[in-house]
Order: structure tokens, then sequence, then C-alpha cells
């Protein structure tokens, strides 16, 4: 009995950590919430969902953010599968540059797909003079922008499900006659399925509340290239209550997707360890 109590008493963290956490939460977290919640005109935000360059803003968001994601799942899972189960030379480099738009400033990223694949770009100035493509400034700039920022989220959590999971069951399969597309799709992605959803959700929010690379290489263009968050920038410095109207909007949807995601990953772990 009294070892249980100096465990529990152990297991405690001292009073004045407890204290800092608590004070960390309130001012970097609780409290900017509650302001923006605090100034949210409730009795506007009837009319400002009801407005056109809302209904714009959202539209476009939405195509992005999905074809971002889509983009993100279609090359993430076979980067993701390099990462985790190739060993060559200069690994680490390669995922310091799959993940780097993660540390890397929003602006300079659009700065750098800019001159990659802008009219006089190192890739563009070939789209154009042999295509006749032009990607900035248009919606397939911004699908862009939101794929390189949120691309990294995904690749870094199915690589690091791959490399928790078991092998024996892919050996099993292999054993058993399976060849690597059969393994790969009946036997690896199932059960790393919790992870990639989890990825999915973490890379859609994540291009849906892009505005950096997106506004420096799309531009902010109404019913063109404008997305919710640049309609907030531009609302903000118009004094508009649309800004903080379409800010809801954005925590409502954050906080969605933090929910669907806690749950996966707990559901994939509970999977697991029954397996």
């Amino acid at each position: 009995m009294t070892v249980r109590r100096r465990r529990s008493h152990g297991n405690r963290p001292p009073v004045a950590a407890t204290v800092v956490g608590v004070v960390g939460l309130l001012v970097f977290f609780a409290l900017p919430l509650a302001g923006l919640l605090w100034r949210t005109p409730w009795h506007d935000v009837g009319s400002v969902l009801g407005r056109s360059d809302a209904h714009d803003a959202l539209r476009i968001s939405l195509v992005c953010s999905v074809s971002a994601t889509a983009l993100s799942v279609f090359f993430g899972i076979p980067i993701a599968w390099i990462l985790a189960r190739r060993e060559f030379r200069g690994r680490s480099v390669v995922r310091a540059l799959a993940l780097l738009p993660l540390v890397l400033p929003p602006v300079v990223g659009g700065v750098a797909l800019f001159y990659a694949f802008g009219r006089r770009g190192l890739i563009g100035q070939w789209l154009d003079s042999w295509f006749g493509i032009r990607l900035p400034f248009t919606i397939w700039a911004a699908i862009l922008a939101e794929t390189f920022v949120a691309m990294p989220f995904f690749v870094i959590t199915v690589e690091g499900a791959l490399r928790g999971l078991d092998t024996r069951y892919e050996e099993a399969a292999a054993t058993c006659g399976g060849g690597p597309w059969t393994v790969l799709r009946r036997v690896t992605l199932p059960m790393i399925g919790p992870s990639i959803a989890a990825g999915m959700a973490l890379s859609w929010a994540r291009a849906l509340g892009e505005f950096g690379a997106t506004i420096t290489f799309a531009g902010n263009f109404q019913g063109k290239t404008q997305t919710l968050p640049l309609a907030i920038y531009l609302a903000f410095e118009n004094n508009d209550p649309a800004g903080i109207v379409l800010s809801i909007v954005l925590l409502v949807i954050s906080v969605v997707v933090l929910a669907v995601v806690g749950s996966r990953v707990f559901a994939g772990r509970s999977v697991v360890r029954r397996a």
C-alpha cells in the first residue's frame, strides 16, 4: 500500500510545472480563441455566409484543399514507402528535402514555386513555350502551393506507420505467393489505413489554412484564386466583420479535423495491439 502511494506521488508533476503549464494553455491557446469568439458578430453570421464572395472563397478552398490532399496521397504514399523501407545513401537528405516545407516559411515556398513554375521559371518557361501553360495566378497555382505545404504532413504520418508496422504479415503474404503490388494493396495499406486517414486529414487541414505560398504564387483574386485565408486577410484589412466570421468557420473545421485525427490514431493503435 505504501509503495503504491509513493509511486502515485512520484508520477505527479511538480506544482510549479503544473502552474506554468496551465498559464501556457491559457495565454497561448484558450485566451486567443476566447477573444475570437468574444469579438464574433454573431448577428451578422447569416448575412456574411450568404455573400457571394464568401461562397467563392469557400468553394475555391474546398476545390484546392481536396485536390492538394489527393495529390499528397498519390505522391506521398510512394515517398513514405521509399523513406521507410529503402536503404540507400543520402536517405536522410531525401527525407529532409521531403519534409522541408514543414519548417520553410510559406512565403519562401511561394517564391520558390514561382521561380520553378513561373513564366520565366526553371520549368515554367518550357511549359509556356512548348504547351502554352502558365501556372502562376491560376487555381492550379493555388493547388500546387497547397500541395507543397501539405504533403509533408501526410508523408511523415505514413512513414511513421510503415516503420512501426510488423513486417511478418507482409512476409507471410509474400510467402503465400503474393507479389509486391498485391502485398502492398491487400496487406500493407489496409494495416496502416488509420494512419493514412490521419495523414489525409492533417494534409487537408493544412491545405485549407494555407496562406503565404498561395498569395505569393497564385495571388488573391476573388472568384479565381481567393481562398478562405486570403478572404479573411482582405476582410481584416478593410475592417470587414466577414474576417471574424470566416475565421470561426476555419476554427470549427480545424476542431472537427482534430477530433477525427485523434479517433483515427487511437483506433489505429488499438488495431495494432490486437494484432
